[in-house]
């Protein structure tokens, strides 16, 4: 008897859409079925390149596409307007970061996924990299002592052509910000993944090198947890020619940095008898980085996140990065808009 699979559809049809598709076609108990995209002949081509059913209408592609769940890799303004419908159809949902563009329209997603009982669960491939699980391993066990500092750094690139390539891009409504919204949300989610929940934001932001776009390609912040360790965030998509995100987690007794998803560097005041298979992997990475270039990221994280979705919702087992986490980067990165606006600090609610 054959093991059951989870059969997929994505909703859109742009270049993300192809990392979601060659991603579910590399987990076995996956399968892709059907994609809905709102240009007729974009999504044709999609369907014929993999060989699936394609809709033009979201409504009769929730009602009569055979899939137990969906990918969406729409304009991120989008995400809500189509997760909602198909959480309320009884889908799974797999949704590209950030999961929308406001707290608020991100809550009304988790709250939709909630009611009707399917999973949520947001791309945040990072966190599946050698780098995240092993800095996570070690907070959790108590490695770095009180935390001090927990930064992050995400200085790419992006050409003129990129913004110009897409009337959605650098815009408020659908693009929901510039470099700290689009770029950097990998990173910031990692920097409360291991700091905590937030406190209080301050942070600046600039339009540098970009033109025709209404949102930043610059910025800078500075965090406190709620913890009392402390933060910075740098972003831009204007600093040629384009370098790895890294992040630096200080605490009393530790330093651990990330480049990518690899560790470069792991100092401990205490020695552990896992340091030496650690440092042998200093540097290795496996996720790929879009630093100069959106494409040159790997469909192996993607295929790690869609692996444990599939997992979840063939054994019932919790995900491993669930999609109520998904809201707290988008209130900072807002946060931090509000910020720049007030000119004052932005203080999280409990």
């Amino acid at each position: 008897m054959q093991a059951r699979k989870v059969r997929f559809g994505i909703i859109g049809a742009g270049m993300i859409a192809n990392y979601h598709a060659e991603a579910i076609r590399a987990v076995p108990q996956a399968e892709l079925v059907a994609v809905c995209g709102s240009n007729p002949a974009r999504t044709k081509a999609f369907a014929d390149k993999y060989d699936i059913a394609p809709y033009t209408d979201l409504d009769t592609f929730l009602a009569q596409a055979p899939i137990d769940a969906v990918t969406i890799a729409t304009p991120t303004g989008l995400h809500e307007p189509v997760a909602v419908p198909a959480a309320r159809a009884g889908k799974h949902i797999l949704c590209e970061k950030p999961l929308d563009v406001t707290p608020e329209k991100s809550q009304a997603i988790i709250d939709a996924c909630r009611q009707a009982g399917v999973i949520l669960a947001p791309v945040f491939q990072y966190r599946f990299g050698h780098g995240a699980i092993t800095v996570r391993k070690a907070l959790e066990a108590g490695r770095f002592g009180k935390l001090l500092l927990v930064s992050g750094r995400i200085k790419w690139w992006r050409s003129q052509e990129y913004y110009d390539s897409g009337a959605w891009r650098g815009t408020w409504d659908l693009d929901g910000g510039g470099c700290l919204m689009n770029q950097s949300i990998h990173t910031i989610d990692l920097m409360l993944h291991f700091g905590g929940k937030p406190e209080q934001v301050f942070g600046y932001t600039a339009t540098r090198t970009h033109t025709g776009i209404e949102v930043e390609d610059t910025a800078c912040a500075v965090l406190r947890y709620q913890n009392g360790a402390l933060g910075v965030i740098e972003a831009s998509t204007s600093c040629a020619p384009g370098f790895p995100l890294r992040i630096e987690v200080s605490g009393e007794r530790g330093t651990a940095i990330i480049e990518g998803d690899a560790i470069i560097d792991w100092r401990f005041a205490d020695t552990d008898p896992g340091d030496a298979a650690i440092l042998a992997q200093i540097g290795g990475r496996t996720l790929g980085s879009g630093a100069s270039d959106p494409k040159a990221i790997s469909t192996e994280g993607h295929r790690l996140q869609i692996e444990d979705m599939t997992r979840a919702i063939l054994s019932g087992t919790p995900l491993a990065v669930d999609g109520a986490e998904a809201k707290t980067p988008v209130e900072l990165i807002c946060g931090i808009y509000a910020s720049m606006q007030s000119g004052r600090p932005y203080i999280f609610k409990e």
